[in-house]
Order: structure tokens, then sequence, then C-alpha cells
């Protein structure tokens, strides 16, 4: 008697090999793959359609954090403080500025500045950094969440094109995808009450695609979401991309649960190896529009980022001079430069330095 679940995700990994694009339970069949080795392996044949060339890129960069100041309180987050807590804190422009002259230094090309959901700081504080930090830098902008971008709007009264425009008009270059966590709104309302909607932070993205600028898609999981709701994560990204092709790339990481609000209910679970190789494969396979998808060595660690070259992922992500969310769970990979360009060689890849939007800057032989 023929194994009905197994022929379902065989028909699926076979279609996804062929070039076929893939639908919501083809999606949900290739999770009972029970061969990792498998969808690695088909992964891998997608992933060199898209970069025939045995090259995976990495960008020098910095998190800069400028305030941990957030009314969204969201439960899987460490790293907000309330704005009367003694920790709270938000960088003047001369701090930010020294953390950028640092990245320069160190040959990064972008900054990263993402913060919480500041309740008192106007939006012409934002308005007026990123004019100062242009008229003293050359370095791409790729900055403000999403669900900030919101807040922006909010505090401001302005549309959320509006704001773009502003923003833009100000120095922004770039959009990061943070804030999208699990694109549907009952694991949104359970895990971030207070956070935008899944049609908000599509909102956002749409918006700025329209107006000419790039943004990334990243997907937070192993939270509270079923296998379904994964997947329908990813082909509602595929859908935008198919109406705006505004998205750079895709990034994928795991829930960390240490110091949260959800860390007694996590406690002995572990979203681990396993099931990050699985989804990031996964997302190689039905992402069949977005070019690049990056490794998560900040929750994963370098080796696991290493093997993430075989599972569908073409970008060692950023050298991350600074990266502070992900550390207030405990969890805190560190990894130089010398040590990317050391797994990317030595898993058989040439490794490059890129810019923001996947250019070539240098080669390491």
């Amino acid at each position: 008697m023929v194994n009905r679940g197994k022929t379902d995700w065989e028909r699926a990994l076979a279609a996804a090999v062929a070039g076929k694009r893939l639908g919501l339970e083809e999606g949900v069949a290739l999770f009972h793959c029970p061969d990792l080795t498998l969808l690695g392996q088909a992964a891998s044949i997608v992933r060199r359609r898209f970069h025939p060339e045995k090259v995976v890129t990495f960008i020098i960069d910095r998190n800069i954090n400028y305030t941990n100041v957030c009314i969204c309180r969201c439960r899987f987050c460490a790293f907000y403080r309330d704005p009367d807590h003694p920790e709270a804190y938000v960088l003047s422009q001369e701090e930010i500025f020294q953390k950028i002259e640092e990245t320069i230094a160190a040959g990064g090309t972008q900054i990263l500045m993402q913060g919480g959901l500041h309740p008192d700081l106007p939006f012409e504080f934002y308005l007026d950094l990123l004019r100062e930090i242009k008229k003293r830098y050359n370095i791409h902008i790729h900055s403000f969440s999403a669900p900030e971008i919101y807040h922006f709007s909010r505090i401001s009264g302005l549309s959320i094109e509006e704001v773009l425009h502003r923003l833009k008009d100000a120095g922004l270059d770039s959009i990061p995808g943070g804030g999208a966590e699990i694109l549907d709104n009952r694991v949104r309302h359970a895990i971030s009450p207070r956070k935008i909607s899944w049609e908000q932070w599509m909102e956002v993205m749409t918006t700025a695609h329209r107006l000419g600028m790039k943004t990334t898609a990243t997907m937070m999981f192993g939270s509270l979401e079923t296998v379904e709701e994964r997947v329908l994560h990813l082909l509602r990204i595929r859908e935008v991309q198919d109406e705006t092709g505004g998205f750079t790339a895709f990034i994928p990481w795991t829930f960390q649960p240490g110091n949260t609000e959800l860390e007694e209910q996590f406690a002995g679970v572990d979203s681990g190896g396993f099931d990050y190789l699985r989804t990031l494969a996964i997302s190689r396979l039905l992402l069949d529009n977005i070019p690049n998808i990056q490794a998560s060595w900040v929750t994963q660690g370098a080796k696991m980022a290493q093997v993430s070259l075989a599972f569908g992922a073409n970008d060692f992500g950023s050298t991350m001079l600074e990266e502070n969310v992900v550390r207030a769970t405990g969890v805190c990979y560190r990894v130089p430069m010398a040590e990317i360009i050391r797994c990317i060689k030595d898993a058989g890849y040439r490794p490059a330095q890129r810019d923001t939007y996947y250019r070539i800057i240098r080669y390491f032989d």
C-alpha cells in the first residue's frame, strides 16, 4: 500500500527540482520529508539556477540600535525596555557617528539602524539623524523596519507613502525586513499583540517598492506558528515579489526564547539545527522569484551557517560588527570576517564581499 504522505512530499520535491511553482499543500508536504539530505540536494539545485557560479557573498556592516525603548512590548523580545526603566537608552548622534566611523574603518559599506517604538521621539528626530549621517559619511543606510515606519506614520499623522518619501529624501536608501515574524495575524496576536498586522507590514514593503526602494524579507520561526502558517508566510512574500520585484533577499532565523516572556513556555524546546536547515531549504524551493537566501549565523553559529550553504543559502549575511537584539536572549555568536571567509572556502565556494544590492565589491582567493 502506498504511503500517501510520502507520495505528497516526493511529488512536491520532484516538482521543485523540475522548476515548477509549488503551492500551499506542496509546501506543507515538504515539511513531512523524512530525509533532510534530499531537501538539501533539491535546494542546492534551485540555488544553482540563481547562482551557477560557486560564489558565496557577505557584507561588512553594523547593526546600530539607536534606542531600546519600545511601547510594543513583544512577548518574544528580550531587548526592549519601558521608557522609565533604568536600562532604557537613546543613543546621541555623536555616539551613532562614532559607530559609523568604526564601521567605515573596518571596510563597512552599510549600517542597519533599528530601534524600539519610542513614544516620545518626534518624526523629525529620525529625519535629522539621516540628514546628518549623509552629510558626514558615504555609507548606505539600510534602516527602520516596517513597524518603525508605521510608528512614524502614527506620530506624524502622515501616510505611509509620505513618511517613506521624507525618509528617502533625508537619506534612507533601503529597508530591512525586520518585524515580519510570521505573516499571519493569529500568530502575531499571540506573540506580539501590539505590533502591526501582517497586512500593514506588507503595505510598508509594497509602498517602498513602488517608490523605488529595495527591501529584504525575513521570517522568525519556531515560536507558536503551525507549519501551514510558516508556508503561508513564504507564499505571501512570493506573491508580493511577483507584483513588485522589490525584495533583494530572504532571511529566515529561529526564535530564541531566552529572557523573553515566552521563555517558560518554551523551556526545553529548541527549534534547532534540523528545523533551521529544513525550513531554509524549503524557503529556497518555494521562493522561486527571490534571488538570494541568507544564512543566519547570528542564531545558529558559524558551523551551521556553513552547512546551510548546502541547503540553498548563497549568502553568509553580515560581519555584523555589533548585534544587540539576539544577544539579549542569551545567544551570542561572534564571527569575524576572517572566519566567514574561511567557512566559505572550506565549504568549496569563493568568498566575495558585496554591497546592499548584492553587487560584488571584491573577491577573496
